[in-house]
């Protein structure tokens, strides 16, 4: 596993939570490598937005409640036109993609609620194929680029995380109607179909933000580092 990999991945899971501040001494120590992959992770994480640059290091960026709202409403008009795209411009190969990457996300779902075999992880990735190949069907080479700046992994991380059965079966249906629509060259319904599925993610993180607000309350930046770092730092 890369550094970026490790970085993004405790950041996902919270073992480096919100305000964490990340030094690349620390991360070269627990790591045991040198700090040039470190300051290349920390580089594409923080273009990604999950980290903010300090006068040293850089620490774990906190969303707070307009944060989230102003995320989640630029990530729906742009999927939401990319959708409506798709259902103009989405030919047959398109097609069996979005049939592809549906059918893996039930089977996906299917097993992480009957065995618990698959994660949540998993169900976010193959929830990001989907999405990307109806990105790709709008046939319009700047709306990825610009959806990739305003999609933030945590966030959608801990939307799926909370999520109960039937909020995932929810998902799964709302593929399916927007996979239909842009089948059927019905923009408007993929447009909305689209809008419904993204602010279904949002109400979750929404619901718990202030559970995660008061898990840190109290905690500036350097109290949440020296939580982990070690006390030499």
């Amino acid at each position: 596993m890369s550094a970026y990999e490790y970085i993004k991945k405790a950041i996902l899971h919270g073992e480096f939570p919100p305000k964490m501040r990340l030094t690349e001494e620390f991360l070269a120590k627990k790591l045991q490598i040198s700090r040039t992959p470190i300051r290349e992770a920390l580089k594409q994480l923080e273009t990604e937005g999950l980290t903010v640059s300090m006068k040293r290091g850089v620490r774990v960026r906190h969303f707070t409640e307009l944060d989230i709202k102003q995320i989640y409403d630029l990530r729906t008009l742009l999927e939401g036109y990319a959708a409506a795209q798709a259902a103009i411009h989405r030919t047959d190969s398109d097609l069996q993609e979005m049939v592809t990457a549906n059918e893996m996300y039930e089977s996906a779902i299917d097993r992480y609620l009957a065995t618990g075999e698959t994660t949540i992880e998993d169900i976010l990735n193959i929830n990001h194929r989907f999405h990307d190949s109806v990105i790709k069907a709008s046939k319009n080479q700047h709306i990825h680029s610009h959806i990739s700046k305003v999609i933030v992994v945590p966030l959608i991380f801990r939307s799926f995380y909370w999520f109960n059965a039937d909020q995932l079966r929810h998902s799964l249906e709302v593929h399916k109607t927007i996979l239909k629509a842009i089948e059927e060259q019905d923009t408007e319904r993929a447009r909305v179909a689209m809008h419904e599925h993204i602010y279904h993610g949002r109400d979750q993180v929404m619901k718990h933000i202030e559970t995660i607000d008061k898990q840190y309350t109290g905690n500036d930046e350097k109290s949440l580092s020296f939580q982990t770092e070690p006390s030499s730092y």
